[in-house]
């Protein structure tokens, strides 16, 4: 279930990027608020029709939101460890207990000649 959810979270992030970059620019931003602008598209202007884009871009948007936030919702319900230490450890106090079937022997120890072991080195002249 959670999987699905991401998945379409993620296809439909993919719809609304694509969906605003195809959106038109109103313009001018604070700019167009000055003394050249019509009445119509003024801050009291007439309200314009909502095209097809901006209506899919609002409703990708509230999609995005509801899954965001029940994909949130769905990972803080799930029991996992704090930390690792934990996991492997398991329950503090607790010993885990060695079964002798586990136990293996450990490799005897194999000495390894070096070369030029016991030679000293001789002392470098000072300048």
């Amino acid at each position: 279930m959670y999987g699905f959810l991401l998945a379409i979270l993620l296809l439909d992030g993919l719809f609304l990027s694509v969906v605003i970059l195809l959106q038109a620019g109103k313009g001018g931003g604070l700019a167009a608020m000055g003394g050249s602008v019509t009445a119509t598209d003024g801050l009291f202007g007439g309200r314009q029709a909502t095209t097809f884009l901006t209506r899919a871009s609002w409703v990708a948007g509230g999609i995005f939101m509801v899954l965001a936030l029940l994909l949130a919702i769905l990972s803080s319900r799930t029991q996992l460890p704090a930390s690792i230490l934990q996991e492997e450890l398991g329950p503090a106090g607790a010993p885990t207990p060695v079964l002798p079937e586990a136990v293996t022997p450990a490799p005897a120890p194999v000495e390894v000649e070096t070369p030029g072991a016991g030679v000293e080195a001789e002392p470098l002249p000072e300048p």
